[in-house]
């Protein structure tokens, strides 16, 4: 961005808002990403906990030292390296003390460092006492043998390490998460002997694709022994693109028909793991569930006991729905985003990861013999000094009682260097014994021999690399353990549908004709005989059970759909199905229907069209419902009608004029929604409100009788009487007897 700030002569500077907003907001976001949120690939640590561990080594609380207060600790952080608030500081440190956070904890805490169920009931760092793991030996051992960088810390007077020298991919084994501005990191833990075959692999194998390490890095390692469900395409693609997501859930075994729940997900609490399968079981949602308790202690942390309601109980389909309704399954996000070598923020893959830190930690290798080198050099420079003042011992000692500045005269009378002169008069005389010749000579021949090894590998790329794999089996023999978290392929965790909990009982669904709905126990229920609102009335029932689903179709022809065991009792005048549907403007609810989801029903308009739907094409799950039969302007429905069965039944159609008509059902297509098919002809000009319309449809049996309404009075018409009205689809029917032409109804 141009420079656009002006200096008054009073030498004040003067810049454009909209430039100096954003140049602050950039500085502190490249501060949040590089200096806050996000790990460094050498070693995985961000900056406020590198700075915790350098400050316990630096306080000597190594793994076999004494405990120390914490707040010792967090004083030391805060003081000399990290001037930020004390909470925020303890937080990363316990943090890094908990077993079931961290895969390899890099504090050893003593004292409440928090719990599983709660990782955030630490004491007060007042209280804990805390020092350095053995695993944090691997990130801190190098750091004086000229490994890495240093930078001076907030104020200037100390000086702190850029990056630790870490001996494994510590950003791996442990994971990170963090949030900066405008990304993120979520990157899990992986097992260190895994880790460590595969970065051999690669060291090795050069041109190994990653499939190859992935073979060896199957999945992510979490602290806890729940399963890794994830399937393993998945898993590649996630270590191909860096992004991605697992899933683990937890297990369980079976003791005496209990179910045994004996390791949770990670970061997965036990008590909200109770209290959501609690709220299901007070809901009456786990009806196959008896009882549930926590009986986790020392001995078995994870203990969580769910008790089936009898042996009959499919335990499998059970903790499926657990496993999809509760915490007990579990996602987490993998975004394998960290700062790369050239210190930029960057998503890398699983190859690229490994690769970029084994050039670390050649590198780090490197630099250290290079170290020691130097170091080894500088001694045996001193030792062939101290050798030449031994063999001129004599003259030596003449010079130092004589000369007011003997360092001069020994160097130019041997040949010394400044260095050489100075040690060979700091040498305390008892050194200069006769048998320190043979003590001088063996150091320098160990000494000399060193040295040409440490010069053969910093030569030979291949020797380097060959000490780099030694020393990364060495570790993972030393601190390496076994996989703690399966990977195990399952199947996809499926709730079980509400109606399927719902106990079943007999149920009746009454609708009213203000289109108020209620339900009764029992079948056996005179719908007509309960107390309704002024000016309603009685219009529909349904008799179904209590998990099956009533549906509802309107004067529109949409269908909706609800569960039947949620409707008010019977006891009262139940509740507008307007405040729990949304029904068009205008419309009004006809009918209730509720059936298995293989009934057909045959549907109809007065316009004398229709055809056969499934009860369960009849189900919506928007409030909206969903339109089923397409009527015509000014056309009704009329109501629906049950068929038994389709082979060698009938459908009888009359209309207001007395014209009756019997075709086979058969002839009537079965939809999902539309106009449906004509049943009966109507003579164009009578159809109509006012005109002649369809006034009733019946389904009739192989054999049976059809009776016909009109008025009080009743037509029954035997088969052979209705061998008379038979004919094709759609056409006009015969005429009734006289007395029976306005019709206003048809029973079978």
């Amino acid at each position: 961005m141009p420079d656009t700030a002006i200096y008054t002569a009073e030498g004040l500077e003067r810049r454009p808002l909209k430039d100096f907003t954003e140049k602050a907001y950039l500085d502190y976001s490249m501060y949040v990403i590089l200096d806050r949120a996000l790990p460094h690939i050498g070693d995985g640590l961000k900056p406020v906990q590198r700075r915790i561990l350098y400050a316990m080594s630096e306080l000597g609380l190594s793994a076999t030292a004494k405990f120390k207060k914490s707040a010792r600790t967090v004083g030391d952080v805060l003081g000399k390296f990290h001037p930020h608030g004390d909470s925020a500081c303890y937080e990363a440190m316990v943090l890094m003390a908990q077993s079931f956070s961290y895969r390899y904890p890099l504090i050893d805490g003593q004292g409440n460092w928090g719990s599983p169920d709660d990782p955030k009931s630490f004491a007060a760092m007042r209280y804990t006492e805390s020092r350095l793991t053995p695993y944090a030996e691997l990130l801190l051992a190098e750091a004086d043998q000229g490994t890495i960088d240093w930078q001076p810390n907030f104020d200037g007077t100390l000086d702190e390490p850029r990056l630790l020298p870490a001996r494994l991919p510590n950003l791996l084994l442990n994971g990170a998460t963090g949030i900066a501005v405008g990304m993120a990191t979520d990157i899990p833990a992986h097992n260190l002997r895994e880790v460590a075959r595969a970065c051999i692999h690669l060291l090795e194998h050069p041109d190994a694709t990653l499939e190859d390490l992935v073979r060896i890095i199957p999945a992510p390692d979490f602290p806890t022994e729940a399963e890794i469900v994830t399937p393993a395409d998945e898993i590649l693609k996630l270590y191909r693109t860096g992004n991605g997501s697992l899933r683990q859930r937890a297990r369980y075994t079976r003791e005496q028909g209990d179910i045994v729940i004996t390791a949770l997900p990670y970061q997965v609490s036990g008590s909200r793991v109770l209290e959501q399968i609690a709220a299901q079981f007070n809901a009456k949602k786990l009806p196959m569930i008896e009882d549930f308790r926590d009986e986790s202690d020392h001995e078995y942390p994870t203990r969580l006991v769910i008790v089936p309601r009898s042996n009959r109980v499919d335990v499998e389909r059970l903790m499926s729905h657990l496993f999809a309704t509760t915490d007990l399954e579990r996602s987490y996000r993998v975004n394998l985003n960290l700062i790369a070598l050239n210190g930029r923020p960057r998503v890398m893959d699983l190859r690229e990861i490994l690769s970029e830190w084994l050039i670390y930690r050649t590198e780090t290798v490197r630099r250290r013999l290079q170290h020691r080198l130097e170091k080894v050099l500088e001694r045996l420079h001193l030792l062939d000094g101290l050798l030449i003042a031994f063999l001129n011992l004599d003259e030596v000692i003449r010079i130092v009682r004589t000369e007011d500045e003997p360092r001069p005269v020994l160097m130019e009378r041997f040949g010394l260097t400044e260095p050489q002169a100075d040690y060979v008069l700091n040498t305390r005389l008892r050194q200069l014994a006769r048998l320190e010749e043979m003590k001088i000579r063996a150091e320098q021949a160990e000494l000399a021999a060193e040295r040409d090894g440490l010069q053969r590998l910093l030569g030979d790329e291949r020797a380097l690399k060959g000490l780099v794999r030694d020393e990364i089996a060495a570790d993972a023999e030393r601190y390496g353990d076994a996989r703690r978290s399966p990977l195990v392929e399952r199947a996809a965790a499926a709730a079980i549908d509400e109606t399927e909990l719902t106990p079943s009982e007999p149920l009746t669904v009454v609708l009213s004709e203000k289109g108020w709905v209620r339900a009764a126990k029992g079948h056996e229920v005179d719908a007509t005989t309960l107390s309704y609102r002024a000016g309603d009335a009685f219009l529909s029932l349904a008799r179904l059970r209590s998990n099956q689903t009533a549906v509802f179709l309107d004067s529109t022809g949409r269908s909706y759909a609800l569960p039947a065991h949620t409707f008010p009792s019977a006891r009262g005048q139940g509740e507008p199905l307007t405040g729990r549907l949304d029904p068009p403007p205008g419309a009004r609810f006809v009918t209730v229907l509720g059936d298995n989801a293989e009934t057909r029903y045959l549907l109809a308009s007065d316009a004398g069209y229709g055809f056969i739907v499934r009860f369960d094409e009849l189900i919506a799950k928007p409030k909206g419902g969903k339109a089923v039969l397409t009527l015509p302007d000014g056309a009704r429905l009329l109501d629906p009608v049950r068929i038994a069965g389709i082979e060698g039944s009938s459908v009888a159609a009359v209309t207001t004029a007395g014209h009756l008509l019997l075709f086979p059902l058969a002839e009537l297509p079965e939809m999902a929604r539309g106009k449906g098919n004509k049943i009966i002809g109507i003579p164009a000009g009578r159809a109509g409100a006012e005109g002649e319309r369809l006034i009733a449809v019946a389904v009739v049996g192989e054999g049976a009788n059809l009776t016909v309404l009109s008025g009080k009075r009743e037509l029954t018409l035997k088969p052979a009487d209705l061998a008379l009205y038979r004919g094709e689809r759609g056409r006009r029917g015969k005429l009734l007897p006289r007395g029976f032409q306005r019709v206003e109804g048809l029973r079978v």
